[in-house]
């Protein structure tokens, strides 16, 4: 009977409703293709294949990096210790779709003791004869007898569901489906946080590669500037030149020095943010010497058209699965309107005797269905479905906003692509034409035939044109670090140590 009433209960649950609004994936709102321009592309890298980190970052330095952060991040391990927290809440939920059955088994003893018992009896006699009368005698007789009880021996044994909710309205069932996809939805975010630490480690490395740049020119600069106050002394205590020289060629060289200390220091911070991201100290080695070793190693990521390649993008991908649980729980909000149907069922065995508990009289069970429904609650129920569908609106609006903020990153990164060459090649020119202009003054100004003024400002356009061809090279390379990360990236693979997840349906 009890395995009949168990599977009643569950083809019941199995073939309840669902009054959720059935989901509809919204249009993007955004073009369905990049802007064009003159600061675009022709061919604007936009859908992104399934790729690694490492077909992007190339050099094996890098590689061993990010592989090492991959492992000791901490926000990593954060992302997916949220994963197993959102499955076990999904697996709580799930188990409400089927009864919980619990078993019970018991045996007591009852000592029934001794008594006593004493009877009183008397008696009263009385004749009549023919001729006369007469009254027999009286007589009274007390006795004590004993009575033993013995002892009542009680085994049983029974299987039960308590107050199981019949699912007939799909409320469980849609509670079912929000927690799944919220479940999704931290795995997507799971996937963001290794985007984007992925990202920033490549960005930290080439910024320890621009500022070791910047601390070599700093250093190159102030030997140069130590030299030509040297230079410049020497002419001045001769009488050959003003003392002004003299103060102009020391301002030169203490502002490489100050420099000189600057980046020393952004070197060294460097380091420790590299260190941060990787959660354990970073291999010297594994360090790049200067930014143009550094910045050829990025690629360039595979081109394409559509925009709908943002569909894939992690922080999308969550606010997708926040708009398809919000979904579920207005189907949820609906079934409360309609009443909740229990079902309590007991089957149990019970006997004097261990040896006829499993006979067929022992045996004996009840089931007991019951229905309740609010008939009044000042319009909550009906205030639950418009709250409900209010958090759906929000997650929508929310989604979109995700959809046109990844949009609006990706053709920022592409406009910057379409122009950030052309303006390379000029500061790299800008630079050659400095340095050869420094070296002509600087001969000149040797030579008595032109003024230290000139080969002053000769060498601080020199400086300053190196270190804008540094921080244009810097800005190359991110910018190919932006663009993987704003398309995507990598991001359908899993986490590291977050584990399976179940089937979408």
């Amino acid at each position: 009977m009890i395995r009949k009433t168990v599977s009643l209960v569950s083809l019941v649950a199995l073939s309840a409703c669902s009054l959720a609004p059935k989901y509809v994936r919204p249009d993007l709102p955004v073009p369905p293709s990049w802007p064009v321009g003159d600061a675009y592309l022709a061919q604007n890298e936009a859908t992104l294949p399934s790729i690694s980190y490492r077909d992007i970052f190339r050099d094996p330095r890098l590689q061993r990096v990010i592989e090492q952060a991959l492992v000791n991040n901490r926000d990593l391990r954060a992302a997916a210790a949220n994963i197993a927290i959102a499955r076990a809440q999904y697996r709580i939920q799930r188990a409400e779709l089927l009864p919980e059955i619990g078993g019970t088994a018991g045996y007591s003893r009852r000592d029934n003791g001794t008594r006593g018992v004493t009877n009183t009896g008397s008696g009263l006699g009385t004749g009549t004869g023919v001729t006369g009368t007469g009254t027999g005698g009286t007589g009274t007789s007390t006795g004590t007898f004993t009575s033993n009880g013995g002892a009542t021996n009680t085994f049983s044994a029974s299987l039960g569901i308590t107050a199981f909710e019949v699912d007939l309205f799909g409320r469980v069932r849609s509670l079912t489906t929000a927690a799944q996809n919220r479940y999704f939805g931290t795995e997507a975010t799971a996937r963001a946080t290794r985007l984007t630490l992925v990202g920033d480690i490549a960005t930290a490395w080439l910024t320890y590669a621009s500022d070791t740049s910047l601390l070599k020119i700093a250093r190159d600069t102030a030997a140069l500037a130590a030299r030509s106050v040297s230079l410049t002394k020497s002419r001045v205590d001769g009488g050959i030149a003003p003392r002004t020289d003299l103060d102009q060629a020391r301002i030169i060289e203490q502002t490489a020095l100050s420099d000189l200390a600057t980046q020393t220091t952004a070197v060294a911070q460097d380091v420790n943010a590299l260190q941060l991201l990787v959660g354990a100290p970073v291999d010297p080695s594994l360090l790049p010497a200067s930014i143009e070793q550094a910045a050829p190693t990025i690629a360039e990521l595979p081109a394409g058209l559509s925009s709908s390649i943002l569909l894939r993008r992690p922080d999308v991908v969550q606010a997708e699965y926040e708009l398809r649980a919000s979904n579920a729980e207005i189907g949820a909000a609906r079934a409360a309107l309609f009443p909740t149907i229990s079902l309590t069922a007991l089957a149990g065995l019970a006997s004097s005797s261990l040896g006829n508990l499993f006979t067929g009289g022992a045996f004996n069970y009840s089931v007991s269905p019951s229905a309740s429904y609010s008939i009044f609650r000042a319009g909550a129920g009906r205030a639950g479905v418009a709250q409900s569908r209010a958090q759906r609106d929000y997650a929508l609006a929310t989604y979109e906003k995700a959809i046109q903020t990844a949009f609006s990153e990706v053709a920022d990164a592409l406009a910057r692509r379409g122009t950030i060459t052309a303006q390379l090649d000029a500061q790299r020119a800008l630079t050659a034409a400095s340095t050869d202009n420094y070296r002509l003054s600087d001969a000149r100004y040797r030579g008595g035939i032109d003024t230290f003024l000139q080969s002053l400002t000769a060498q601080q356009s020199l400086y300053s044109s190196q270190r804008s061809l540094i921080s244009a090279q810097l800005t190359e390379a991110t910018n190919l670090v932006t663009l993987y990360r704003s398309l995507g990236g990598d991001s359908t693979l899993d986490v590291t140590a977050a584990g399976p997840k179940p089937t979408q349906p």
